[in-house]
């Protein structure tokens, strides 16, 4: 299954986001992810316009956006540099996306090198994950991570702004995407219409007012 979506990246039949999990997904995913090779399992897909305009709008109150998109780029320097890029979705990897990362697309950092990894999230981390990038960050110092996201989850949590703190002590960059961060989202990780012109990037009507009023919201909390 894998290995058909790698050859045709440009997953355009409708029901794709759905049919990708119907029956065998859920039960053989679990036993079989360890085994497919890193990088194989998104890299190359774009996510559907649908998700991203739903799932990335940085609304304030983020009713039915209970799925984290999580678009990554990974720049590896070593002798080489190599840079990979891809996206993950929660349900394709059965864990939160940011695990997801870490278990699938990430599984070891090798300690020669030194990694640049940026993620573009529809929405910040949950208190598990946050501990499992601060954890990860801390046992890797050869790793940066910077996380962009649209909007931040549960920010009024007392429990919640101490895992966002402890991310931050760990070396982690948290910012709030700005209009442009979205434009770059849309143009390199969100699927054009086949044969036609790449379609610019249209801003939601709020989408500067609620940036300048997440972007207080951590600043306050950091």
């Amino acid at each position: 299954k894998m290995a058909e979506k790698q050859e045709e990246p440009s997953n355009t039949q409708n029901g794709e986001p759905d049919n990708a999990e119907e029956g065998e997904g859920k039960k053989k995913k679990k036993v079989k992810r360890e085994d497919l090779p890193p990088f194989e399992i998104v890299t190359g897909e774009r996510l559907p316009a649908i998700f991203f305009k739903f799932q990335f709008r940085n609304v304030e109150y983020s009713s039915g956006r209970n799925k984290t998109f999580l678009c990554y780029v990974i720049e590896t320097q070593g002798k080489e540099s190599v840079t990979s890029r891809g996206y993950l979705e929660d349900e394709h990897a059965a864990a939160h996306a940011e695990i997801a990362f870490f278990n699938t697309i990430l599984p070891k950092c090798e300690s020669s090198l030194r990694y640049n990894i940026t993620w573009y999230v529809s929405s910040s981390p949950c208190v598990t994950c946050a501990e499992r990038i601060t954890e990860t960050l801390r046992k890797n110092k050869n790793l940066h991570l910077t996380i962009m996201v649209g909007r931040l989850f549960m920010w009024e949590e007392p429990e919640m702004q101490a895992a966002l703190k402890k991310m931050k002590s760990a070396g982690c960059k948290l910012r709030i995407m700005k209009p442009q961060d979205f434009e770059y989202v849309w143009q390199n990780f969100v699927e054009q219409e086949e044969g036609e012109e790449a379609k610019a990037f249209v801003p939601w009507e709020d989408i500067h007012e609620n940036f300048q009023y997440y972007e207080e919201k951590l600043a306050e909390i950091l």
